[in-house]
């Protein structure tokens, strides 16, 4: 139990310093591209990747989370891990295939989709590459340890390719060929790799169909997902114009971004909820839940009352002063991250490897429902701010579903909890930030100084009032530390 509490520790770091390569990726990136491709580029390369997500979604029918579970299962039985990942891997290639054959059909009959046939066709490639990643196979494996130092390394070329060759408002082809090198690429190396952890040849005893009844769940719950968090920017791009999209796409950039670390802890956990269920070891699953969820209050409420209170100079810093209008709809999105980190935790971690997924399902579906009939009432009005209204609905919705399911596991998730304690710290930096916004500092500076005084405060406060997880986190930095030291 030590070496696998030890080992979940490693993926956590792992997880985290992937987390921030990404993070760090469009931070140092879309302040540039922003600038030279302007809000009509950013919001062509925007719609045409949220299309692209629905196609890419009917290739990978779910696979990408029933995949980590169906591997984890069986992670100590090699021929059977090779045997169910060679039928997973079929049953992608397969659609894969007929996705793309659709997808020709609806670039030549779609004029809407037709205006930019080579971005859709550049974007597109993230469904070849997702096809041969296997990605769910490595985190089933916990390989943690090579996905970061993979992705950063693919990442770091991709930021050389940005500022080299995207250099005029024409180049937004290029740029979204580079956003699918920085995202997707690597999977080609998952692919030539997989030898080290399966066999590659055939095992035989082959049974697509057992594999049919989760993956169409998974799949629907994918349908669902994908398309309230991308129906926004799809049905802006429709009602209204690429400069909506555009602005829209940078403030929710800017959440994507936030979002990441929040679920940082989550992402790991979904194998190792898994095997403990599987091991019938409800105790330690509860446990390694309760942490997650306490983890996601502890980092999402600042990151949310901060971006809030300085929507405006982090849209500018990241974006440019003509993204203005992005202030407003940054604000209305930017609870959804509390919303985010708590279902990652609920729905993925929780329900799913308990077997619940059509719980997580019937969530997702009444999200997509709010989010499609908020989005025609409010966007005709009022344009990227009602597709964020429309959003915050919609994974309010989710997580009170999700909440409701759950409710039987309260005290055991949520009991320990001090949300008092969170929320005066919070709101006591905010305070903090904003005495910083009223020294009238240029943008750069109030955002960073701004941040010193927020979440100086905010820890300053946890700490003196011994917050647990706080007091966690510091007694293992300072272990780390006198280690290194020694």
């Amino acid at each position: 139990m030590r070496d696998r509490q030890k080992s979940l520790k490693y993926n956590f770091v792992m997880n985290v310093l992937l987390t921030v390569s990404s993070f760090l990726f469009p931070v140092v990136t879309f302040p540039y591209v922003s600038r030279v491709l302007g809000p009509d580029g950013t919001g062509r390369v925007a719609f045409a990747t949220s299309v692209i997500s629905y196609f890419a979604m009917f290739a990978q029918l779910g696979i990408p989370t029933y995949g980590i579970r169906a591997c984890a299962k069986v992670r100590d039985d090699k021929v059977e891990l090779t045997r169910v990942t060679h039928e997973i891997l079929f049953i992608n290639f397969l659609m894969s295939i007929l996705v793309y054959i659709v997808l020709g059909g609806a670039l030549a009959v779609v004029p809407r989709l037709g205006q930019d046939k080579p971005l859709m066709i550049v974007i597109s490639l993230t469904i070849l590459f997702n096809a041969i990643g296997v990605e769910w196979l490595y985190k089933a494996l916990e390989e943690y340890g090579y996905i970061t130092v993979r992705s950063i390394a693919f990442k770091a070329v991709a930021l050389a390719a940005m500022f080299a060759f995207v250099r005029k408002e024409q180049d937004y082809v290029v740029y979204g060929a580079i956003t699918i090198l920085a995202a997707s690429a690597s999977n080609v190396l998952n692919f030539t790799r997989m030898y080290r952890m399966i066999g590659l040849k055939p095992v035989g005893g082959y049974n697509l169909r057992r594999h049919m009844k989760a993956v169409m769940v998974f799949f629907a719950m994918s349908c669902a997902t994908t398309i309230y968090t991308n129906l926004d920017t799809v049905m802006l791009g429709f009602m209204k114009s690429d400069a909506e999209v555009g602005y829209y796409s940078a403030a929710v950039k800017i959440r994507t971004l936030l979002a990441g670390v929040v679920t940082s802890l989550g992402t790991v956990l979904l194998p190792r909820a898994s095997y403990y269920v599987e091991q019938g070891k409800k105790r330690e699953f509860l446990e390694i839940s309760g942490k997650a969820i306490h983890f996601v209050l502890l980092m999402a409420l600042p990151l949310a009352f901060f971006f809030i209170l300085y929507a405006r100079e982090g849209v500018v810093l990241l974006s440019g002063a003509e993204y203005l209008p992005a202030v407003l709809p940054m604000q209305v999105i930017m609870p959804t991250l509390l919303m985010i980190g708590l279902t990652n935790i609920m729905g993925i971690q929780m329900l799913i490897p308990l077997g619940k997924e059509r719980y997580v399902l019937y969530s997702e579906i009444a999200g997509a429902v709010a989010d499609l009939v908020i989005n025609a009432l409010l966007i005709p009005s009022m344009a990227s701010t009602g597709a964020a209204a429309g959003t915050l609905a919609a994974e309010a919705l989710v997580w009170m579903a999700q909440y409701l399911v759950l409710r039987g596991e309260y005290k055991k998730i949520y009991g320990e909890i001090r949300y008092g304690l969170l929320l005066t710290a919070a709101f006591l930096g905010t305070a903090a930030g904003y005495a910083v916004k009223l020294l009238g500092l240029a943008d750069a500076y109030a955002l960073v100084l701004g941040a010193f005084a927020f979440f100086g405060t905010y820890g300053l406060v946890l700490l003196a009032a011994k917050e647990e997880f706080v007091l966690e986190i510091k007694d293992f930095l300072f272990l780390k530390l006198g280690k290194r030291r020694k």
